[in-house]
Parts: structure tokens; C-alpha cells; sequence
């Protein structure tokens, strides 16, 4: 369904193990994640420690915590602390794997999650099935084994997603790029032809975009460069002007309250939910953020104080791109103070 050549371990930075970097695939199950959960222990039995769980906790992932428990801010939490993985083997066999953590752990931190991708789509898939069947009561001594789906295969069940825009809302509230990836994909597995890549995705998402048109213009984006679907990309580009255009055409189309509802609302959820808290332009804007080492944007809607949805759309491109968080915030109270 998908190309096989997609599944690699090329990843957009170092980070080969976190679950942002997570490649896509037709066999994704729960995102192929694997959450930890870091707090400071403030029991008797385990204070002055820093615990480490495993959410959903696959009995094939071990954990070994040589993390200290240190007074101090918080901060960039994850600055402190690192981690590394481990193949385990049982009588030469490999049979799971390890995740070992060092540094240090505020208890101003409470808790924090850091979610990694250990297994591939056969393991995963695999070990979460193990831990369903004994979660209810079964027992299963099989082992894994793939093979090429023979052509009289007879299906057994069926599972659709939930609906696009309920798809859409988790892919945009929180940034996530593997869901950007799969619906890249799905898109192109369904318009063009199969397996799906991302190129036949970017050609599918083009043809539909040159049959919109904004007061009686084609929408003609020569310079959209749609790499991966994903925020993870150095080469996807689109100009400012028609990003805003994009947004104008979305506003007037039959999926507005849908695609709209899925943007993060300014100061409440999402990706901006800690930006302009105190501002009178908090609740009033529906914005998605993206943001990679250089790069800094925001674009989307914002409700101005005469109660009129204004289209904003700010891409920065520098090495300090991290900086301009101000200047977008400032960009965004302007807007929501015009009076024309």
C-alpha cells in the first residue's frame, strides 16, 4: 500500500530514536510510540529518586534509570538527561530491546514525558498483540513471522480510521508530523497509484490545488514544494502571499469548520496554548505553528476586535528564526487592534 522504500531510518536531524522522527507506514500501530514518564519520588520508598515508567508498558522494552534526582529549575529538562539503545538477546536470540537514561531530574519538573520509537512496524505490531492477549487472559507461545500476503488471502476484519477530520484536528492541535506523513500517503494511495509515495502524494495535493481560484484567479503555487507532508523538511517551500491565499480559499470552502477547529486556539490549546495568555487577542485566534532549527512560522485566523476573521501569515528564515516568537506575537495583537 505504501512503498517499501519510505520505511528507513533517514531521519531530519540526529534524533533517530524519538517518536517525532517516526517514519510512516500502511502497518502503523499506536503510532509505533513508546511514552516515559519521568517524576520525582516523594514517598518514603522512593524519595530522592527519579522514576521512570513506561505508559503502555511492552514486556520486550526494559528500562535501566541511572538518572539522580538534583535540586534546581527545570528549565530545558531534556538538556540534562540522555538515552540509549540496547539490543537484549536471550540465548544468542535477539529478543527485545533496552533503554538506558542518564543525567539528572529536577523535582521542579514534576512530570514530563519523553516519547521514543524503538521497534519497527513487524515488532511493535507484534509484542502489542502479546500484551493484549495476556492482558485478557490468554496465552500465546508463537512466534513472529512475515511473509508476502498470498493472493487468495481471505479477509478477516475490517477497521476504518476515524474520520478525516477528526484525523486532521490530532494531526494540528500537537504538530504531528508522522499523522502529516501517513495522510500524505493515504492521499496519494487513493488519487494516483499504488504503492503510494510521497511524490504521487505532492502531485495528487498540486492537481487539486490548481482547480482552486481565489476572486476568479487559478491558484498557480510554482514555487510549492511538498517534500513529505511533514513539518521535517529543509527543501518543502511555499511563499507567504500564497499560504494567505490558501487560508482565504480554506475559509470560504464547506470544510472551513472542520479545518478551522483543528488549528490550535491562541492561549488555550494546542501549540500556542502558552502564548499571549493575558492578551486581549487570547481565545481569538485559530494558528498553527511550525518551527525546525532556522525556521520559525505561524499562520492562520484571527478575530479582530471588530469581530472580523483576518488572515495572518508570518515565515521567518534565519539562524536566530527562533527569536522572532515576539515579533509574531506582536504581528498577531497589531492585527487584532486594526479598526479598518
Amino acid at each position: 500500500y505504501f512503498s517499501k522504500n519510505i520505511n528507513s531510518k533517514n531521519t531530519f536531524d540526529n534524533e533517530i530514536w524519538r517518536a517525532y522522527n517516526a517514519t510512516p507506514s500502511a502497518f502503523l500501530v499506536n503510532g509505533r510510540n513508546s511514552s516515559f514518564k519521568f517524576s520525582a519520588g516523594n514517598t518514603n520508598l522512593d524519595k530522592g529518586r527519579v522514576n521512570i515508567i513506561q505508559e503502555y508498558a511492552l514486556p520486550e522494552l526494559s528500562i535501566v534509570n541511572n538518572m539522580r534526582l538534583i535540586p534546581g529549575a527545570c528549565g530545558e529538562w531534556r538538556n540534562h538527561m540522555t538515552y540509549a539503545i540496547g539490543t537484549e538477546e536471550t540465548s544468542g536470540v535477539k529478543a527485545g530491546k533496552t533503554v538506558t537514561f542518564n543525567g539528572t531530574y529536577s523535582p521542579d519538573c514534576a512530570e514530563k514525558y519523553l516519547e521514543l520509537s524503538v521497534f519497527n512496524d513487524d515488532q511493535y505490531a507484534f509484542y502489542t498483540f502479546k500484551k493484549l492477549w495476556s492482558d485478557l487472559g490468554g496465552k500465546f507461545y508463537g512466534q513472529l513471522k512475515t511473509q508476502e500476503m498470498p493472493l487468495n488471502a481471505v479477509k478477516v476484519i475490517e477497521q476504518l480510521s476515524e474520520p478525516l477530520g477528526y484525523v486532521v484536528r490530532e494531526m494540528n492541535k500537537w504538530s504531528n508530523n508522522l499523522t502529516a506523513r501517513q495522510l500524505l500517503l493515504t492521499i496519494a494511495a487513493e488519487k494516483t497509484a499504488l504503492p503510494a509515495t510521497e511524490a504521487y502524494g505532492a502531485a495528487a495535493i498540486k492537481a487539486w490545488l490548481s482547480n482552486k481560484s481565489l476572486n476568479g484567479n487559478s491558484l498557480k503555487l510554482d514555487e510549492l514544494v511538498i517534500e513529505n507532508g511533514s513539518g521535517l523538511s529543509r527543501t518543502e517551500h511555499i511563499s507567504a502571499e500564497h499560504l494567505s491565499q490558501m487560508l482565504v480559499i480554506a475559509y470560504h470552502s464547506p470544510v472551513m469548520p472542520e479545518f478551522m477547529s483543528s488549528l490550535p486556539i491562541l492561549a488555550l490549546d494546542g501549540t500556542v496554548m502558552k502564548r499571549l495568555k493575558n492578551s486581549p487577542v487570547a481565545n481569538r485566534a485559530h494558528l498553527k505553528t511550525g518551527s525546525i532549527d532556522g525556521v520559525s512560522a505561524i499562520a492562520g485566523y484571527v478575530l479582530d476586535q471588530q469581530n472580523k476573521r483576518q488572515v495572518v501569515v508570518m515565515i521567518v528564515n534565519h539562524a536566530k528564526a527562533g527569536a522572532s516568537k515576539a515579533a509574531q506575537d506582536a504581528l498577531i495583537e497589531w492585527v487584532y487592534h486594526q479598526e479598518n
